[in-house]
């Protein structure tokens, strides 16, 4: 059992359990050894500490079979993900007993592809191209250009070597935090059983192929969408199938006549029974009859038959459905951030530029000569179209949030697209499922009620007898019911006394009960199970019998627990109930704790479940979530409408009783109100919310087309995973954040100093220099993505005013350290120089020590940086003072002292290439009490509580007249009329309520 994968680690024929003494639930002991067995060896893996993990071989299976030649990798998708292939009508024609040859299965999947929903592969040379594209790239491609016209040489391929590195840095990164979201979803592939070369073989799901004849059983997932053959036990039913595929209507003629009702043409009795729920919403599971089509994805309940596989995943129901979610893409919140900044950044360049012409015009210099010069109008714009232009601002940004997701899917979380860390990040409001998100998923039977005069262990034995005894797949109220015997070892002697299962008939919605047919010593008993008054309405009893009866079922759905009746009846005696199970899902043990941590996050948790509406309060008392539930016909057809129905959505604390179209109505109307609101699902027809909210979050087990359609897929239980994955994204959007605002002050600071200096000394940093500063910046702070950082304890937002105010003072106060240092070489002393020094390299040291420090105050102070960040800003700065040091691109002498306006007594008397080591710690001390200045600036800044909320929009705003005007409007119907005429006419009229509807 333990080389076995569970279900979630893909083996649908497994339940993730285990069993002491290694027993094997497939050993036939016989059914009640076999139940007594089950109980007593039974253990819950869930709370076992050995890891799940796939097998070595598994992952072997799937390395090969996504290696691709690297041509293939570079200029195509491969793998058959382009348009969806139409199956062509004689590829369904297996017969079930040899299957497809390997040869056909191969031909076959190079058309179709692999079964699964996967979204388009990316083609690995455009997604590195994209690196090179958007407005900041562009002006950095146009500096590349007026340097090579301008002869530049260095300056030309250190620009284009920024350029490289961006790209090949940003595309490494998102690429592999890809290769580790595709691992983990690689570990939970599910297995299917398909007849081969003639033998029955299990394979992973993904490698079925049209035409291929798939075993379905009870237990086992729908590992491809297929139409129904024949019962397994009968495979002479094939011919039967093929008659009816080949000419329907005449073989419907012949077994039908024309007093048949049968609309939908069902033939013989039921195969299998699928449950639907996660598509149709059915709750109960469907009856499949032969030429039934088997949705994908469906789980099957009973039976066991052959089917033809007749469509890829992409072509199924259920992945048409996720394809019409993900149609509707947009560059989403992210992006408009980034290209708003880098839109304002371009704009002050220009600006800059023309000043610093206007400048230059003034001071007689000339537009591109002398070409060795920097002091000349063109190369004034090639330095400030550099420093100007963050060109590591989409690749860091790109780098910190793909770190991130690959971090996250260690945490069990996987990043769909990686924006969805931003949406994360601003959450404010969480809709959470109740079943397996907020409770355990794990029915657990309470104290039971047993009717007088009955014993307990006779009650609970009765209702094992009435239970399912298919271990391989057990209902979940059959499987608690049994394992609860544990508890009565009377009741587990009881059933060793030597029954025998003559009938069973499972649960059906007309009776709402299961009936088992048993005989103990050749005595006839009957036992069911089910619906308290179902039960109680085949049993005969008096009335106070009754009355005390219906009371408890009252007392325990008032409890918030599920009652299940149980009854016997011996031989022709009547049926007499013998007691009831109060059962209930109760809340996990962190949900309590989280709940609490994620309201001090400034997260409002709504619980949203399909539920009783009295389960749904008594679970929000045990979580301290506050009992304004609701049920959920108040959202549609309660008589509130207008800015009271969006109240009620707002305040309320859940809803009960709630289908997929009201998870849908509470998502819109809450973003109406200005919430950013996560949704939480597992189902297909879930796909439509999670995919409106901002975040659309697919729960462990969720359907491939809910994971298609959200962007986060969690792939551990619990409300505990969704909120440490929101701190995370709090802590990627700090980093960001704090990145932004450095790169902006960073800008300005070179901008405002240079351009003041071109006007006002005729003098700039030299352009080669220049290029080594913004290579440097982006060089140190590519290593913020593995910073260290907090998350603010409310959701977050770009409040861009902010970001701009405080880069603004930011930059202002480095221009000006810098202008306070040039100014000192005019004191008859140096200022700060110390024996000799080279000003120009001097500039460029202090600049590359202030800016480079910098990302050490714009990242706050609740943590300590990370060693890759400060080895990565240390070794920069090291570099930085070696050209200083060493006179590296300096310049000649007469570059100073022709266009330097006054000239400086250093530059003038005493020049130097180099600079003594003294000047470089002098500068060194200066820039540390620059930075210390600057951070204390900025502490002060953030503290204030006027620039703190500075930009910060109102989460909850009502347009009271526009909700008002759509809640009248939602009551309108255009009715359709015919006058005495005969002319048909369109009218207003007032929409009729579902109640009035069935009146």
């Amino acid at each position: 059992m333990s080389n076995e994968k569970d279900l979630e680690n893909g083996d649908p024929k497994r339940e993730r359990i285990s069993f002491a003494d290694g027993w094997d639930p497939d050993k036939d002991e016989g059914e009640y050894a076999n139940l007594i067995r089950y109980i007593s060896t039974y253990r819950d893996r869930r709370f076992s500490k050995a890891p799940s993990q796939a097998s070595e071989q598994d992952a072997a299976d799937a390395s090969k079979s996504k290696k691709q030649p690297f041509f293939k990798r570079l200029l195509g998708t491969g793998g058959g993900q382009g348009d969806l292939y139409e199956v062509p009508e004689e590829w369904l024609d297996t017969d079930i007993k040899a299957g497809l040859t390997s040869a056909q299965v191969e031909e076959r999947r190079r058309k179709t592809g692999f079964n699964e929903l996967t979204t388009e592969k990316e083609n690995m040379f455009i997604k590195f191209i994209g690196y090179f594209r958007g407005p900041i790239l562009y002006v950095m491609e146009l500096a590349v250009l007026l340097a090579a016209g301008l002869q530049d040489w260095i300056d030309f391929g250190v620009i284009i070597g920024i350029l490289m590195l961006n790209a090949i840095v940003g595309w490494y990164q998102e690429k592999q935090a890809a290769d580790v979201v595709a691992s983990l979803k690689g570990d939970i592939a599910m297995k299917a059983i398909v007849v081969r070369d003639g033998t029955e073989q299990e394979i992973k799901a993904r490698e079925i192929v049209p035409g291929d004849i798939l075993l379905l059983e009870e237990g086992m997932v729908v590992a491809g969408e297929c139409r129904l053959i024949c019962d397994y036990e009968n495979p002479a039913g094939f011919e039967e199938y093929k008659e009816m595929v080949n000419d329907p209507e005449a073989y419907h003629s012949k077994n039908h006549t024309d007093s048949d009702d049968d609309e939908e043409k069902h033939i013989g009795v039921s195969i299998v029974a699928t449950d639907q729920s996660a598509i149709t919403g059915e709750s109960l599971a469907v009856d499949k009859y032969m030429g039934d089509i088997c949705y994908y994805t469906t789980g099957c309940k009973r039976g066991k038959g052959y089917a033809v596989v007749t469509e890829s995943a992409r072509g199924s129901f259920v992945g048409k459905t996720a394809s019409l979610v993900q149609g509707a893409t947009d560059s989403g919140h992210f992006k408009a951030i980034m290209d708003s900044i880098g839109t304002a950044l371009l704009i002050l360049v220009v600006f800059f530029i023309l000043v610093a012409w206007i400048g230059g015009f003034f001071h007689g210099i000339n537009i591109a000569t002398p070409m060795d010069s920097s002091n000349t109008l063109l190369s004034y714009a090639l330095i400030l179209l550099i420093v100007g232009v963050p060109v590591g601002l989409p690749v860091v940004t790109t780098t910190t949030l793909a770190v991130g997701a690959a971090y996250l899917a260690q945490q069990k979380a996987i990043v769909q697209k990686l924006t969805a860390i931003e949406s994360l990040a601003g959450v404010d409001v969480l809709c959470s499922d109740k079943t397996g998100t907020l409770t355990a998923n794990q029915l657990t039977i309470r104290e039971p009620y047993v009717a007088e005069g009955e014993d307990v262990n006779w009650m609970m034995a009765s209702a094992a007898l009435a239970s399912s005894h298919n271990l391989k797949a057990l209902d979940p109220i059959d499987k608690i019911t049994i394992l609860t015997l544990k508890r009565y070892p009377k009741a587990r002697e009881i059933l060793q006394q030597g029954w025998k299962t003559e009938k069973y008939t499972p649960f059906d919605p007309v009776s709402k009960r299961i009936t088992t047919i048993c005989t103990l010593k050749g005595e006839r008993w009957a036992f069911c199970k089910g619906a308290p008054k179902a039960v109680l309405s085949i049993a005969e009893c008096d009335e106070s019998t009754s009355k005390h009866y219906r009371d408890t079922a009252a007392d325990f759905a008032r409890r918030g627990f599920r009652s299940l009746g149980v009854a016997s009846k011996r031989g022709d005696e009547p049926w007499k109930v013998i007691g009831m199970l109060p059962m209930f899902d109760p809340p996990r043990e962190d949900t309590a704790h989280t709940i609490l941590e994620a309201q001090n996050l400034g997260l409002s948790v709504k619980m949203l479940t399909g539920d009783a509406i009295a389960i749904a309060k008594e679970t929000c008392k045990l979580l301290a979530l506050g009992t304004k539930v609701y049920n959920s016909t108040r959202l549609i057809s309660g008589g509130v409408s207008g800015t009271t129905q969006y109240d009620l959505v707002e305040k309320a604390d859940g809803f009960a009783e709630v289908f997929p179209e009201h998870k849908y109505q509470v998502v819109e109307m809450l973003q109406q109100r200005g919430h950013l609101t996560a949704m939480t699902g597992d189902g297909v027809n879930d796909a439509p919310s999670l995919k409106k909210s901002d975040c659309g979050i697919a729960v462990e087990g969720a359907t491939e087309a809910a994971q298609a359609a959200s962007d986060i897929v969690f792939l551990a239980p619990g409300l505990s995973t969704i909120v440490d994955a929101i701190k995370v994204a709090r802590q990627i959007f700090q980093r960001m954040k704090a990145y932004v605002q450095y790169r902006i002050a960073l800008c300005l600071h070179l901008e405002l100093y240079l351009v003041t200096s071109m006007c006002i000394l005729n003098e700039t940093i030299r352009t080669d220099l220049i290029v080594f500063l913004a290579l440097f910046a982006d060089l140190a702070t590519i290593a913020v993505a593995y910073d260290n950082a907090h998350y603010e304890q409310r959701p977050v937002e770009w409040q861009l005013p902010k970001i701009w105010f405080i880069s603004v003072v930011l930059g202002i106060l480095l221009a000006l350290s810098t202008w306070v240092m040039r100014g000192t070489f005019y004191m008859p002393n140096g200022g700060l120089v110390q024996n000799f020094g080279n000003v120009q390299l001097m500039l460029f040291l202090q600049v590359s020590l202030v800016e480079n420090w910098l990302i050490f105050v714009t990242r706050g102070g609740e943590t300590w940086p990370s060693y890759k960040l400060v080895g990565a800003i240390l070794v920069v700065d090291a570099i930085s003072t070696l050209f200083c040091v060493f006179g590296w691109l300096s310049g000649s002498q007469a570059e100073q002292v022709d266009f330097v306006d006054p000239v400086d007594r250093l530059t003038r008397d005493n020049y130097s290439t180099q600079t003594s080591i003294v000047t470089v710690v002098v500068i060194w001390g200066y820039s540390i009490g620059v930075t210390i200045v600057i951070a204390m600036v900025y502490f002060l800044l953030v503290k204030m509580r006027w620039i703190d909320n500075l930009g910060r929009t109102t989460r909850s705003h009502a347009d009271t007249q526009m909700e008002n005007i759509l809640g009248h409007l939602s009551r309108i119907a255009l009715e359709h009329e015919t006058d005495v005429h005969g002319k048909s006419k369109w009218v207003l009229g007032s929409k009729s309520t579902g109640e009035e509807d069935v009146d």
